[in-house]
Order: structure tokens, then C-alpha cells, then sequence
């Protein structure tokens, strides 16, 4: 039992049955209802990934075209729904090399690109927080960066794209700390370096709303939204 007790091995439904065998035999179906309740919250990324991205980006166009309203944060890269080719290409790259999963890189962002057809589509609202400092990492060479401000700024006006910069300048009244989707008021969706989180009961999408909300009101939009962007666009080849 110590892989278990450690955290190393998840326990099967055997581990749980011969557990509760020695100690409570009544508890086998509780427990193996907790369980299944755990994974269905949890999403390995290495799993899901072994069939490649492609995949993985053929689900999410079915979800996002489910959802009528999203509130998401992202900190630290532009999210993949606003995402130009040549910067998900790089990311997706990097990401197939860290999870060592099928390179199956143009599918991919194929599929990407076919998942931000979502923000044409009347009636849908996607409401979007990027933490200023997204503008100006360089997770992708410059040239694969170069497009990616462009691409923002013809987001800004769009019906049914508000777009909100949180500056790195000003009072923050919570901290900016992981990203996170809140889909339709029903559902959180967190991503971790190995896993993706889900949680749908009240209390934790509250929870991640008032945090949206905080971050909400830290942020610019219209004119001044395309001033930061701007600004991280001349950065790219400054000297």
C-alpha cells in the first residue's frame, strides 16, 4: 500500500474493495463513488495527449460550440482562442516535446483555428482577461510572435468578444495566480502543467467568478487595451 499512501499510484476499484474487505466492507461502494468522482474532476494531460493534439482540439471545438457564455484568465500566454497560426504552431511543438506525445503539429492547429470560428457565431459572448505580462513573454520566437498583437487588436470591438488587459502597473485587488474558464456559470475548468481540473458545483464556480470579477475590475479595455497591446508589439524588436 505505500505507492497509495505515498500519492504515486491512484487506487483501483480492487484496491478499494480488499481496503474496505479489511477494514469496513459497507464502505467499498461509498469509496468507489468518491473515486470515480475524483477522476472524472481530473484529466491527465499525458494521457489525453497520446493520441496527439489534434485529438485533444477536435474536443474542445465541440465544447466551446456547446457554450454560450465564457469568462476566462489567462496569466501568462494568449489564450488558444485568440491565438494566431504561427504562435499556437510554436506552442503546440513545445508542448508535444514536454508531454513526449505524437507530433501532430498542423492537425493541430487546424484544429485550434477551427475552434475560434466560435467568436463569429451571433449570440455567443466570450469574456477574456489576459494578465499584461502574456503580451510580452517570449514563449515563441519573435518572428512567430510578431502577428500575435495584430491578432488582438482585431479582436477588440467584436460582438461577441470583450477583451480585458490587466495591466502590470496598477493595484491588483486579489492575485493574479493560475488560469481558469468558467463555462456558462456551470463549470470551472483549470489547467495545470499535467492535468486539467474541472469543478461544477456552486461554491467553486462562486469562487472562481468573484475571482474573475476582482481581476475584472483591475482591467482596461477598448482604446487603452489596444494601447498595452501596442506597447508589447514595439517591444518585440526593440533593441
Amino acid at each position: 500500500m505505500s505507492r497509495l499512501e505515498t500519492g504515486k499510484q491512484t487506487a483501483t476499484e480492487t484496491d478499494l474493495e480488499t481496503w474496505a474487505g479489511v477494514t469496513n466492507p459497507e464502505q467499498a461502494a461509498d469509496l468507489e463513488s468518491r473515486r470515480r468522482g475524483l477522476l472524472s474532476q481530473q484529466r491527465n494531460w499525458r494521457r489525453r495527449l497520446a493520441g496527439g493534439h489534434a485529438p485533444v482540439q477536435d474536443r474542445y471545438v465541440i465544447e466551446f460550440q456547446g457554450t454560450g457564455t465564457m469568462r476566462g484568465y489567462e496569466a501568462t500566454v494568449i489564450p488558444g482562442l485568440f491565438q494566431a497560426p504561427d504562435y499556437a504552431r510554436h506552442l503546440l511543438v513545445k508542448n508535444a516535446e514536454l508531454m513526449k506525445s505524437p507530433r501532430d503539429t498542423e492537425a493541430a492547429v487546424t484544429g485550434r483555428m477551427k475552434r475560434q470560428e466560435v467568436l463569429y457565431e451571433v449570440g455567443k459572448r466570450f469574456r477574456v482577461l489576459i494578465w499584461e505580462g502574456a503580451l510580452h513573454a517570449l514563449i515563441c520566437p519573435r518572428e512567430a510572435t510578431a502577428g500575435q498583437p495584430d491578432r488582438l487588436v482585431g479582436l477588440i470591438g467584436m460582438s461577441t468578444v470583450e477583451l480585458g488587459i490587466v495591466p502590470m502597473g496598477v493595484p491588483l485587488p486579489i492575485t493574479p495566480k493560475h488560469a481558469f474558464w468558467i463555462y456558462d456559470e456551470q463549470r470551472v475548468v483549470v489547467e495545470t502543467i499535467g492535468t486539467e481540473l474541472q469543478y461544477d458545483t456552486p461554491d467553486d464556480v462562486d469562487l472562481y467568478g468573484r475571482v474573475w470579477d476582482q481581476l475584472d475590475s483591475a482591467a482596461v479595455y477598448g482604446p487603452q487595451a489596444h494601447r498595452l497591446i501596442a506597447r508589447a508589439r514595439n517591444g518585440l524588436f526593440r533593441p
